[in-house]
């Protein structure tokens, strides 16, 4: 029974300072007050204390650090750290490739949308997204540099969409569909280069005429053009993977050879 007590106390504690931190009261890299001034502060236990900054660790609010320089440094949410409970969620229930590249298939259109009918297009979204064409056109030869800046290109009309909602939950989306692309597009090219180099031009292309129904503040064009070039780029992307199913690794930049090499101790310790 002290045992519930103290998870109990934990929790309230955990949720008063979660509070603090969503709410602005704390900030990204602020730090908490010493265990001591929280034990003072709420008028609660060590291992109270020291369970409550469990809880908001696992939850990635904080981080503890120990020794003589301990204490708790706050992490505000983020789109990154989102996407990756998102992909955890999606790996644990079997999600495909396929079935993310299929809702972003209706969802990026939307975002187009929403930058057309910003009365603050020319000023907020043109400049930006005509910068990332124009950067897009100086390294077109470039497979690897091309690609990432397509990326950047989508992920920004997204950012740009001015609805919170979707920036958060689609973006999110967004950053697992790059993750994988990445993967895609650091494998072998077996295609003649000048085949690639005609498909990124197209896509350039598609990104121009894009921007331009966005200046011009057409909603429908810019929906639909988005999503025709989405359908072409998802079918390249998808050509080997389409049943693949999502994964949170693909979100740790932890390095393939080195997670291979880990998982192959843990199977040679399990005697397997």
């Amino acid at each position: 029974m002290r045992r519930l007590r103290q998870v109990r106390v934990a929790e309230l504690v955990a949720a008063s300072l979660r509070n603090d931190i969503l709410g602005g009261v704390l900030g990204e890299g602020d730090s908490l007050p010493t265990q001591e001034q929280l034990i003072e502060e709420f008028g609660v236990s060590m291992p109270a204390v020291r369970e409550a900054m469990r809880i908001l660790e696992s939850e990635g609010l904080v981080t503890v650090r120990r020794g003589n320089v301990g204490g708790a440094i706050v992490h505000l949410p983020t789109p990154e750290r989102t996407a990756r409970m998102i992909s955890m969620v999606m790996q644990s229930r079997g999600t495909t490739l396929d079935d993310v590249s299929g809702a972003l298939l209706h969802l990026e259109p939307v975002c187009a949308s929403l930058c057309a009918a910003r009365e603050d297009r020319a000023e907020v979204v043109a400049p930006v997204l005509a910068e990332l064409i124009e950067r897009q056109r100086e390294v077109l030869e470039d497979r690897a540099a091309y690609n990432t800046l397509a990326r950047e290109f989508h992920e920004a009309v997204v950012a740009l969409s001015g609805n919170e909602t979707m920036i958060i939950v689609i973006g999110a989306l967004e950053s697992l569909w790059s993750a994988h692309e990445s993967v895609v597009w650091a494998e072998p090219v077996t295609r003649p280069s000048g085949n690639a180099t005609a498909t990124r031009r197209a896509a350039l292309t598609a990104h121009e005429r894009l921007l331009a129904a966005i200046e011009a503040g057409d909603e429908k064009r810019a929906a639909t053009l988005s999503a025709t070039h989405f359908t072409v780029t998802r079918a390249t992307s998808l050509a080997t993977t389409r049943h693949d199913r999502v994964s949170a690794l693909l979100l740790d930049d932890l390095g393939e050879t080195a997670l291979a090499q880990i998982e192959a101790t843990r199977r040679r310790n399990r005697g397997e």
